[in-house]
């Protein structure tokens, strides 16, 4: 089973994703997004480990190829929104010409990519659909927005179903 589950902020996508595991499951839960200092970013985080079954174990990486290839078990992955977030910061290419921000994050998502496609294991990923809303007025905003289509296409393409959640109800594409 491999499952991408998206949708908007809010929608419902990471409990869905959970809810494709049982409790007895030793899921390896992916947080791959960057840190920040700030308290509501915090109170999320922490909600999210509190619902989590106590058999999961976390890793706080933005290496997604490197956990899902070296997984025994299942694998979730929350989210490719905040995982592309890591790479361009990372990168410090926020500024950089459009071609080589996409050269490097196809990079890393061929990585990605390849490593659900070989797994033998479940991968469930969670990723924000952004391309449903207005054009962002900021360069950063239109290029995360081109880049999340762009990682949220290729994902799909190596799983076996693509569920979109909407208001916590799930429509499996």
């Amino acid at each position: 089973m491999k499952v991408l589950v998206t949708g908007g902020v809010r929608s419902g996508k990471s409990r869905h994703a959970e809810s494709l595991f049982t409790a007895d499951d030793a899921v390896t839960y992916v947080a791959a997004g960057p840190v920040y200092d700030d308290a509501d970013w915090a109170a999320r985080i922490t909600a999210h480990r509190e619902r989590r079954p106590a058999t999961w174990r976390t890793e706080e990486t933005r290496d997604v190829a490197g956990v899902v290839t070296a997984s025994g078990g299942p694998v979730l992955v929350d989210c490719l929104g905040t995982w592309l977030t890591a790479v361009v910061d990372e990168a410090g290419l926020w500024d950089a010409p459009v071609g080589e921000v996409q050269e490097h994050v196809l990079g890393e998502l061929a990585r990605v990519a390849a490593a659900v496609a070989a797994s033998t294991v479940p991968v469930v990923l969670v990723t924000n659909e952004v391309g449903l809303g207005v054009v962002p007025a900021e360069r950063s905003g239109r290029l995360f927005r081109d880049l999340l289509g762009t990682v949220n296409q290729q994902v799909a393409e190596v799983c076996d179903e693509v569920h979109l959640v909407v208001a916590g109800r799930v429509l499996r594409l």
